[in-house]
């Protein structure tokens, strides 16, 4: 199974999903900062990935890393996230569009080879006023990337029959998931952990999806067999910023105010369908398991407060 964006906070969980149930990993990145990796991964496990420094721009790299190394499903996470995008505009769109074309092509060229392909759209890709109408725009250039993505999804199995799924994450949270517009409730998980204030730096609701339910998700839908086109909103519980101050620590963690620019709540309820049953756990259950598991990697000085 080839990973894009393996080194990736979703990436590494994924990984983790798939070698747990027997895959041989392929692990695409075009960095190699390695730091996720420990935060996911046992040592054993880390040592069974394929590591393949590679830019998804570059559509003959990943033909070649499919071809060599005889990938048979791809999970397709690599992407630049809002803060990136918006400092680089023209990079982001290269590998957030760009770079999913290449993804789908390589895979149109191996039709009947390489399984359905499953790739990362996000919440973002809802309108401001939390609708999928053509004139509701997303709130990020990020967005619009992936409204691209989808559209391009659909017409790759409706002109080449390439089939796919996209999954919709919301906020991702826990180990790992240390860069992006919603990581703020990781640094306040670790933050809690550590016994340091903090204050995340938005308010309202949002979905809170943990990152190695994430991972699971993304690993049961690439193991389907599966022909068509779909998206699906991962779902869950609807947690205020202000509960989960609550939830960690009220004496050290605040919550904003203004709300991020997209749904609080969307419905799961196509991919519990879709997977025969739901991946994630009660928000209480994560949030206590990220905490536990930061507390761990701060006394062994995996990771470290920014």
């Amino acid at each position: 199974m080839l990973i894009t964006g393996a080194l990736g906070a979703v990436g590494v969980w994924t990984a983790r999903s798939l070698l747990e149930r027997g895959h041989e990993v392929v692990a695409l990145d075009a960095g190699d900062d390695t730091h996720r990796l420990p935060v996911a991964l046992t040592e054993q496990q880390a040592a069974t990935l394929i590591r393949v420094r590679a830019d998804v721009t570059d559509l003959g790299a990943v033909e070649r890393v499919i071809d060599e190394h005889d990938v048979r499903g791809v999970v397709h996470l690599a992407a630049l996230q809002v803060p990136f995008v918006r400092a680089d505009p023209a990079l982001g769109t290269r590998v957030n569009v760009l770079g999913t074309v290449n993804v789908f092509e390589a895979v149109r060229r191996r039709s009947g080879r390489v399984g359905p392909v499953v790739y990362a759209s996000s919440i973002a890709f809802y309108g401001a006023g939390g609708t999928l109408a053509a004139d509701d725009l997303p709130g990020t250039l990020y967005g619009v990337q992936k409204r691209v993505n989808e559209d391009t999804a659909f017409r790759y199995f409706g002109d080449y029959g390439v089939s796919s799924i996209g999954l919709r994450p919301h906020t991702v949270y826990g180990p790992g998931r240390d860069q992006g517009l919603t990581s703020s409730p990781t640094t306040a998980t670790m933050a809690a952990a550590a016994g340091v204030a903090y204050r995340i730096s938005f308010g309202g609701g949002a979905q809170l999806q943990y990152a190695p339910d994430v991972g699971e998700v993304f690993a049961r839908a690439a193991e389907l067999e599966y022909e068509g086109a779909s998206v699906h909103d991962l779902g869950g519980p609807v947690v205020t910023m202000a509960e989960l101050a609550e939830l960690l620590d009220p004496a050290l963690i605040t919550a904003g105010e203004d709300p991020l620019p997209f749904p609080a709540h969307v419905d799961g309820g196509s991919l519990a369908a879709l997977l025969g049953e739901t991946v994630s756990r009660p928000v209480r259950e994560s949030v206590a398991d990220a905490r536990a598991h930061f507390e761990r990697l701060l006394a062994d000085g995996v990771v470290k407060l920014p």
